[in-house]
């Protein structure tokens, strides 16, 4: 599989592009849909995932889809939110448990809930012993974890991170961000008790 991204609108989010066997997954129609088009090129896109309901990351979600006929996917919680936001229907809600898949490729969903309600990650694990990628929307960035609004979503989005996340995946798992540059849950895992402590 193949993984290319964009930053695309004012607030700098990542869009991804996943290929495999001539076929894409776009991750957030974030915003500027002409650089999203770009992006994309000739590749066939099935399949978009939003990874939470934010309005900065689906701006673009759509003009993209209405382009490419594809199939839209996000997590169950978020799904009404991003119906109404952007004006779209999503096809299938997914949770805990399930998978999209692009060309020959399954990726897991897990839900990280506390950014928002219906926060998703995608995980990709190869098959030849190269590291595992997250694509974790909000919910994880270098140095902390995503924005929260009380004590008690800051408690349950560290929790499930630490959980679902960390207490998972090794060291070289690559984190790719909604924003900003990628980082490792290595190099993020020796700051989870002062995250806790400090409260964000």
């Amino acid at each position: 599989m193949e993984i290319t991204s964009a930053v695309v609108g004012t607030m700098g989010n990542n869009a991804y592009l996943l290929t495999d066997a001539g076929e894409g997954l776009l991750i957030d129609a974030a915003d500027d849909p002409l650089a999203l088009l770009a992006l994309i090129g000739d590749t066939p896109v099935n399949t978009i995932v939003t990874t939470h309901q934010h309005h900065d990351h689906v701006a673009a979600l759509k003009a993209v889809a209405e382009h490419t006929g594809a199939r839209l996917v996000a997590g169950a919680p978020d799904a009404d939110a991003i119906e109404g936001t952007a004006g779209v229907a999503i096809d299938e809600r997914v949770w805990d448990g399930d998978a999209v898949r692009v060309g020959n490729v399954e990726l897991e969903v897990i839900g990280l809930v506390g950014h928002t309600p219906g926060s998703i990650t995608l995980v990709h694990r190869s098959d030849d012993g190269r590291p595992t990628h997250l694509f974790v929307g909000d919910s994880l960035f270098p140095g902390g974890v995503g924005r929260t609004n009380t004590p008690e979503d800051f408690t349950s989005l560290l929790d499930d991170v630490t959980a679902k996340l960390f207490d998972r995946f090794a060291d070289d798992t690559v984190v790719h961000p909604g924003h900003g540059d990628p980082t490792t849950l290595g190099a993020e895992r020796p700051h989870l008790s002062e995250w806790r402590e400090r409260g964000w």
